[in-house]
């Protein structure tokens, strides 16, 4: 098994593709509630893209985005089922924060779903703090907000 770990934008089609699979699989977990955050994951224009080949097929990704002149907001990050339990995420979020830090930015910040522990294992695992829901996830119920500096 050979992981390679690469830079892109949103117009690559295996990050499209994985960002399809993703909203369907949160279509599920989120039911009712799925338009209200399908609306902040937008992938229009986002620059900083990473996906990551497991034996040269697409398996996991994820992208940050500018969320004020010193945060970075982690956005749509998805490892595909067959690709679970390898460490793909781990390493997709490692590169996205080594990004950040290579741009400047102080900290990386990210909101997940109540109903995505996978998710919330991993950002804890890897070295996320707790926050208060920030901007449009203040006062949402299912939502979890974390951050981490990358200075």
């Amino acid at each position: 098994m050979t992981i390679k770990i690469t830079r892109a934008d949103s117009d690559n089609p295996d990050f499209i593709d994985l960002v399809t699979s993703l909203d369907a699989d949160l279509a599920e977990r989120d039911g009712e509630d799925h338009s209200f955050f399908a609306q902040f994951n937008k992938i229009n224009k986002i620059k900083c893209v990473v996906v990551a080949y497991e034996d040269n097929q697409p398996a996991g990704c994820g992208a940050i985005k500018e969320y004020s002149p010193t945060v970075m907001e982690v956005k749509r990050m998805y490892t595909a089922p067959k690709n679970r339990g390898k460490g793909i995420a781990s390493r997709v979020l490692k590169e996205l924060e080594k990004w950040a830090a290579e741009l400047s930015y102080e900290k990386c910040i990210l909101e997940t779903g109540k109903k995505q522990p996978e998710a919330i294992g991993l950002y804890k695992k890897s070295g996320y703090q707790l926050i208060p829901n920030y901007g449009q996830y203040a006062g949402i119920e299912d939502s979890v907000c974390f951050e981490k500096s990358v200075k």
